[in-house]
């Protein structure tokens, strides 16, 4: 068989799969740069004036400037990105700091009701977020909250205004929580069948040559399940920031998201 010579088929079926995928991302993208009377016109589209209408409506609340179009902006989608990029991000940090650790402790130490804890802790993340809506948005307006009275409470009122106790709900530290909460389990499973494979010849090397407990974890065990760090961080970081009924629920006009 002559490998050199492909079935032109071939290369007509890769074209076309190319087009299926590449297509509605360039069709997007180029819509972007319409007017909705361009769009909607019945035209191919192929010729039209460019314009950044649509960028400045949806941005209108972040731009240094007034988009002239624009009487009142409605949207809120450039504050709403920052928000989402913060407890994304921040919550995606706090989630791996906290579940290497974890991890570590699971696989490398041995004390009583260990393989129980590692086995309840993936069975925490089969709860559906939808069970933990109306707890959670509970505590965090009733339980979790400083009075007004209390002198925290009342500086964080005057620095940052508001009436009424400071609680958890509408903040980016309440969802940012539940966030973590949410994604720990996964890290820590994630994480373990990474740690497990690092060789304990490593850390005892380490410890016979003056290493404390946190030098080894730190520069030992973390540079070598780097791989595992990136996929959970990867995952994490997606589930945190196409999340959206929890953070519906326990956001305000201030700290909504995406």
């Amino acid at each position: 068989m002559d490998y050199d010579r492909q079935n032109p088929a071939f290369y007509a079926l890769l074209v076309a799969l190319i087009f299926m995928a590449v297509g509605p991302i360039v069709l997007m993208f180029s819509n972007s740069f319409k007017l909705d009377v361009d769009i909607i016109g019945g035209t191919l589209g192929l010729i039209f004036l460019p314009t950044i209408q649509n960028y400045e409506t949806a941005l209108c609340d972040v731009l240094w400037y007034e988009p002239k179009h624009l009487d009142f902006c409605a949207l809120k989608f450039g504050g709403a990105f920052v928000n989402s990029l913060i407890i994304a991000l921040v919550s995606t940090a706090l989630t791996l700091i906290i579940g290497c650790m974890a991890a570590y402790a699971l696989v490398r130490f041995r004390f009583m009701g260990r393989d129980t804890a590692s086995l309840t802790t993936l069975m925490v993340r089969m709860v559906p977020p939808a069970v933990l809506l109306v707890p959670v948005f509970g505590l965090w307006n009733n339980e979790f909250c400083i009075s007004k009275k209390f002198w925290l409470g009342e500086l964080i009122r005057d620095t940052f205004g508001g009436r009424g106790d400071v609680c958890l709900a509408g903040t980016h530290s309440g969802i940012i929580l539940i966030y973590v909460a949410m994604n720990l389990p996964f890290v820590i499973w994630i994480l373990q069948s990474f740690i497990v494979q690092v060789p304990r010849s490593l850390e005892e090397a380490a410890r016979v040559d003056g290493a404390g407990p946190f030098q080894v974890f730190f520069q030992i065990v973390l540079p070598l399940i780097k791989p595992g760090l990136a996929a959970a961080a990867i995952f994490t970081f997606r589930i945190a920031w196409n999340e959206y009924l929890l953070a519906s629920a326990l956001s305000d006009r201030d700290t909504k998201t995406v």
